[in-house]
Formats: C-alpha cells, structure tokens, sequence
C-alpha cells in the first residue's frame, strides 16, 4: 500500500503485514498516518495480497458505482475508516469493476460489508447502514471470532 508523507509529500510502501506498526518516512522520517481511507482494491490479485497478509481484520465494502444504497453507505464506510485506522482496514471493491471477485464470494446483493480476518471470512451482511450500526457489526464478529479461536 502506498500512503503519502503528511510533512514532505513521498509516497511511501507500506506492507500488508505491518500496518498495526508505526511507520516512518523513507525521506524526512517524519511518522507516517495509519491508513485511514478506505483502499480501493484494483485487481484480484491485491485483494488476495491484502487478505493472505494483512495482520488487521479487513472490512469489505463489496458496491457499485450506479447503486444507490452504496453511494449512501460510501461516507459512512469513510467514518469507519478514519476511526478504526491502525485497528482496521477498511477495502473497498466495484463489483462491477472486479465481477471476479464478486463471484468468488458470491455476491448477490449490494451494498454487502464482509469480515474477514487470519485469512478467512468471519461474516457479512447485505443492506446499507450508518457508521456506528458497521462498527457495532464488525466489533461482534470479531469478538465472536475471538471467543471461538479461545
């Protein structure tokens, strides 16, 4: 993932498996924000990267560009992740764009937020909803993922 240096402007690559660490500009070593936008993934290939690596739960957004209920649920999945950064990873992926994907997790409705975490998906839900009712869904599933993992 590239995020950019808020003091000097560089672009700087942050791996999958260290986004809960602190970082810190390649040029000025200035630190650099956790992630706190929501990624746009852009081919399978950086989803399965992203989800094989990543060491933070990822929040899937799977939408599309014409759906009304997702441009609604867009700003509240912005909430989120400004929120959660550094706690969550906040993906997001056009169903249109990446039918791939879509039909890899069989996707039949949209807006559609998934959990997933280790590798592996932990729940999901269809329907669009408010940035406090995806942290209270996200929180339960991984609080259930834990209690089980126990």
């Amino acid at each position: 993932m590239i995020v950019s240096c808020a003091a000097c402007g560089r672009a700087n690559r942050l791996g999958f498996r260290s986004l809960d660490k602190a970082a810190r500009c390649g040029q000025c070593q200035a630190s650099v924000a956790q992630v706190s936008t929501p990624v746009e993934v852009t081919d399978a290939a950086s989803f399965d990267a992203a989800v094989a690596q990543s060491v933070l739960p990822l929040v899937i957004d799977f939408w599309a560009p014409r759906c009304g209920p997702c441009r609604m649920v867009a700003p509240e999945i912005e909430k989120v992740a400004r929120k959660k950064a550094g706690r969550w990873l906040v993906v997001k992926i056009d169903t249109e764009a990446l039918g791939e994907l879509g039909g890899r997790f069989n996707i039949r409705s949209i807006p559609t937020l998934a959990v997933m975490h280790h590798g592996h998906e932990i729940t999901r839900a269809a329907g669009a909803r408010g940035a406090d009712d995806i942290e209270r869904f996200v929180a339960d599933a991984l609080a259930s993922e834990q209690r089980r993992a126990s």
